[in-house]
């Protein structure tokens, strides 16, 4: 038996990964619940997807959690994408050390010190809080992970293809816009998904800087005082799905850009 498959690490990767997907798959099946007590199977039924259609308060703080994780994900990927640019391309310039390390303060920063620090300048600057506010929290929170995960491509980018393109006359932006960026577009992707799930999943810097909006976070943490309706099984269910088939669609993606490019040598060598 190879020592990678020993029963040992089975066991051990088959307990990970029920303590991370069991949750999901349980509120999964308990969205199909025909009884309307969260906890209390009643049977199969599709009563509470139907239910959803009529639930406004619900669909409307989905809706703003969607919209504020579309904003916020596309400022914090062309902010990121540039931030990382910044990095790797301009060398040691003045005030460098500064801007990295206000880049990723967030990453190591409590999320409640940031919400809390942003909160107190929307106060100073005496701005009414609400969706922009929370937009801008959230570009605030997800732009350094764009800045990592872009910086990370940009490394190892080989920058003899970017030679080459000015050797044939293209200049600085000709050459960043149609040799740099589509090769780097995979981490600007993979930022970008990974700031909108973020945006999304995100409620300490909102219940800060919400103001009256209610995001889809906020409104479960208020209904839950309440008792969890059985409509956010659905919607949760909803979300999980789509995001499943947008990993799928990128994996696939991703896959057959790897088989073009194993099949772009053999082209030019016939």
């Amino acid at each position: 038996m190879r020592r990678g498959a020993s029963p040992f690490n089975i066991v051990s990767v088959a307990l990970g990964l029920a303590f991370l997907y069991l949750p999901i798959t349980i509120l999964v099946i308990y969205s199909f619940n025909a009884s309307r007590l969260v906890t209390v199977w009643g049977g199969w039924s599709l009563a509470w997807y139907r239910e959803l259609l009529n639930d406004a308060a619900l669909l409307q703080a989905a809706w703003i959690s969607l919209r504020v994780a579309a904003f916020s994900a596309t400022a914090a990927t062309i902010l990121g994408t540039l931030a990382a640019v910044a990095l790797v391309r301009l060398g040691p310039f003045r005030g460098r050390l500064l801007f990295s390390g206000m880049v990723y303060a967030p990453l190591v920063m409590p999320e409640v010190i940031t919400g809390l620090s942003l909160l107190l300048l929307f106060v100073a600057l005496n701005v009414d809080r609400g969706f922009w506010t929370i937009t801008i929290a959230h570009t605030t929170l997800t732009m350094c992970f764009v800045t990592v995960i872009v910086q990370s491509r940009l490394i190892g980018f080989d920058r003899s293809l970017e030679e080459a393109a000015r050797d044939l006359g293209a200049n600085s932006f000709t050459t960043f816009r149609l040799v740099t960026l589509p090769l780097i577009m995979p981490g600007i992707f993979g930022g970008a998904m990974l700031a909108f799930a973020l945006s999304i999943d995100d409620f300490v810097i909102s219940n800060f800087n919400s103001g009256t909006t209610v995001t889809f976070p906020l409104y479960i943490f208020g209904a839950a005082q309440r008792g969890i309706p059985v409509e956010v099984n659905a919607v949760a269910t909803i979300l999980f799905s789509a995001t499943l088939i947008v990993m799928g669609l990128t994996v696939i993606q991703q896959r057959r850009a790897e088989r073009m490019s194993a099949m772009r040598p053999q082209q030019e060598g016939e």
